[in-house]
Parts: structure tokens; sequence; C-alpha cells
């Protein structure tokens, strides 16, 4: 039997290149290398912790489920699902929380970064998250978590919260491990000191940007003084970041294409990578643009999903339940 994958996102607005980059390419070559039983899930009850309006999280959960089948995850080879549709979920995170050291928590870096993000909304919601996502991965028997480095505090509170239940109340969870994948750290488009952000619109290039968006955005991106092209994150952190985005769409090493534009301008430069863009998300736009047209068919793969999932998740909880005396 295969082992058991399991990662998610946030249905907390369009997807940005960088979010596609660390994220979603990687879901699609995992579901595509066999290796794996995959669970991708939508994680709706996560993104209640940023306060949403709700027809604002009703459409923004439609657009996710149209990323993720238009990039490629297919609902034959892998299970897609919607969080808050599996109670067990919230059912698990509330027994978790009982073995949680508070001192963990609190530890937890991404606690303190959103906080400071969202200073008028610091909820319980940010500050439990983590326990909600031990409960997302523990839930289905994952062995393999696809993480960036930022998660990897995260998947180690996941497998803390597995072994203290385990030593209390018996071997229920297996403890999973990460699988470390190459993040490229995507910077904005204005400010190439600071990471790319669905929050600064004009500073991001969204997968579903038409090709006329990527050009405009682009031609407006920070470079840096001189007319060399040559990648220097220090000296040049606009330009570089503008290589290095072009190295991951094409898989080339930045200073690789540093070399291809010797003697060649700015604009030549940015032209080239908005073309390479355009280009590549070009199929992703029609499919998505038809899955759109279809919201009926995308909440029936949702719910398909989610009612397999169920069944996964609600069994095994029902082992919890017995564990602690329920």
């Amino acid at each position: 039997m295969k082992p058991i994958l399991v990662s998610g996102m946030q249905p907390t607005g369009r997807l940005h290149i960088g979010n596609y980059l660390g994220a979603l390419k990687n879901f699609v070559e995992l579901q595509n290398s066999g290796e794996y039983q995959c669970y991708f899930f939508l994680a709706d009850l996560h993104a209640l912790t940023e306060g949403p309006e709700p027809k604002t999280l009703a459409a923004n959960i439609l657009n996710l489920t149209a990323d993720y089948l238009a990039a490629g995850l297919d609902p034959k080879k892998s299970l897609i699902y919607q969080q808050s549709q599996i109670p067990a979920h919230s059912e698990l995170a509330w027994v978790l929380n009982t073995v949680t050291p508070m001192g963990d928590l609190e530890r937890m870096t991404q606690y303190k970064d959103k906080s400071a993000r969202q200073a008028a909304n610091v909820n319980a919601g940010l500050f439990d998250y983590p326990v909600l996502m031990a409960a997302d991965i523990l839930i289905y028997g994952a062995q393999f978590i696809p993480v960036g480095e930022d998660q990897l505090q995260h998947l180690e509170l996941a497998r803390t919260v597995a072994r203290k239940f385990n030593a209390r109340f018996g071997e229920t969870f297996i403890e999973p491990k990460g699988s470390l994948t190459q993040t490229p750290r995507v910077m904005s488009l204005k400010d190439p000191l600071k990471k790319m952000s669905k929050s600064d619109p004009e500073g991001c290039l969204f997968i579903d940007d038409s090709p006329e968006e990527i050009k405009r955005k682009l031609a407006r991106a920070v470079t840096d003084s001189g007319a060399e092209i040559l990648y220097d994150p220090e000296k040049k952190p606009g330009l570089s970041n503008l290589l290095e985005i072009y190295g991951a769409f094409l898989g080339k090493d930045p200073h690789a294409v540093a070399i291809d534009f010797e003697g060649k301008q700015y604009s030549d430069l940015k032209r080239g990578l908005a073309e390479l863009i355009a280009r590549h998300f070009e199929k992703f736009r029609a499919k998505k643009a038809a899955l759109l047209a279809k919201p009926v068919a995308m909440r029936k793969i949702l719910a398909a999903g989610s009612k397999k999932a169920g069944v996964v998740a609600t069994k095994k909880m029902a082992e919890v339940k017995k564990r602690v005396g329920y």
C-alpha cells in the first residue's frame, strides 16, 4: 500500500506565482509520481482566522478548487476535499488541545508574524491554528507532509502532539515525516526586500493574470541602478528577483539566466519573463475559466472527495474516542 501524503492550501484569495512554485506545482508533481496516496484539501477552517466576509470565503473556495483542477490535480488520482465538510477535523483538534503544551504554541513563529500582520484581529484561532493543522494531518495517518522550511515548526508540533497522545492513550497516530520542498523565495515586484503577497496586488503576479496584466506589472517591476544584467541579490535585489523567477519557471540557475541576457537591457529581460509566464499559464487560464463557468460541477467534486475523506476521518475519530474513554 502506498504511503499517505497530506497537504492543503487556504482559500484566502487568488494564488500568485509564489504560491504556485512553492506548493501547487509540487502537489501536481507528487500526485503524478504515483508514489503516494495523495490527500489535498481546501483549508477553509484555517481561512476563518483572517476574518473573511461570508460571500468572499464562498467565492474563494470555488476559486481555489478551480486552481487545483486547472493546475492538474485529478480527483481520479487524488482525494480533493473541503476541510469544513469533515467534522472529525475539528473534533480531533479539540482532543489534541488537551495534550498540547501552551509553551509550544507560544513559541510558534507564524503566530507572531500573523499577529503582527493583522493586529486588529488577533483571535484565538490564530494561536490554536497549529493544533488544527496537526489534526488535519494525523487523522488520515499521513506518513509524509510536503513542507517548506517555514512550516517545519508546525510539523514538529504535530509530531510532538502525536507522541504525547500515544504515550498517554496508546499507539494511535503515526508521527509524520516532512518531505522538504525546494520553495523559491519569490519577492514583491514593487519591493524586492519583501515576499510577494496577495495583499499587494501590484507587487504580485497572480497565476490567472492575463498576458497583458503580466506584461504591465513586470514593465513596472523595480530593478536597480546600472545597466548590466547579473545575478547579485545583495547589490541588485530587484534584478536578482526577476532572474530567480525566470530560473524557477525554466528549472535553471539564475546565474545561467543572467548569462543568457548578457549584453541586453532590463526591458528585454522583463519582456522575456512576461512571455514565459504568460505562456506557462496559457492552458491553465483557459481551463480555469471553463471550470468557473460550472460551479455546480466543482461543488460535486468537492462533495465526493469530502465524503470519501470523511469515511477515513470518522473511522480514526471513533478509535480516538474509544482511546480517551468516550
